[in-house]
């Protein structure tokens, strides 16, 4: 499965009423064969999404490739990939904790999350830090580098210079460069990657 973004910036329960006309936002073409117009409409998965007011799941619309065979999903771009959390929220929590320095626990309550544990807040702040050099380097694409005494600080800069949205909609469509970062076993691509050994010669 290949995952795209939706391009949606509305209310999740104008999202949930967009996404039942199948054309409306089909891709022209295949991004795994590169095939035109070989996309069909095939149902919906359902995801769970956490975000401002909301706490439920939510409908991916799926297209299979006539010619590939595979499948391609389009993931609104207010979600991140393998996370149940939105980006806004995302956004809200990290500025807090890692710009204004408030606890995990304050973080939580001003990103709308009263009772987040405190692992996943210490997950997505590991994350983050691990992935700082990396945004700094990959968003100077949309704006200039800030002063800052940390890749931490600058990379947080820069995402509320261009808008955390907007950064994740550009790091993934453009780099397939996950926001927190790829969980070990997928690859870059988001997809799980098995290198076949050389066979000997008989």
């Amino acid at each position: 499965m290949q995952i795209l973004l939706h391009p949606f910036a509305g209310s999740i329960q104008q999202y949930d009423q967009e996404i039942a006309d199948p054309s409306r936002y089909r891709p022209d073409h295949c991004p795994q064969c590169q095939a035109a117009w070989g996309l069909t409409a095939h149902g919906f998965y359902r995801r769970t999404l956490v975000d401002a007011g909301f706490d439920g799941s939510i409908r991916v619309r799926r297209y299979l490739c006539r010619f590939c065979r595979r499948t391609v999903s389009l993931l609104p771009q207010f979600a991140l990939p393998y996370l149940r959390f939105s980006v806004t929220v995302m956004a809200l929590f990290l500025m807090a904790r890692l710009r204004d320095g408030h606890s995990l626990v304050a973080a939580a309550a001003l990103a709308g999350l009263p009772s987040m544990p405190y692992q996943r807040g210490q997950f997505w702040v590991r994350r983050f830090r691990k992935q700082a050099v990396a945004l700094c380097a990959a968003l100077a694409a949309l704006t200039a580098p800030v002063a800052a005494s940390s890749f931490i600080e600058r990379a947080l800069h820069m995402l509320e210079a261009i808008g955390w949205i907007t950064a994740h909609r550009f790091l993934f469509a453009d780099l397939r460069f996950h926001l927190l970062g790829w969980p070990a076993f997928l690859a870059p691509d988001g997809r799980i990657a098995t290198v076949q050994p050389a066979t000997p010669p008989a």
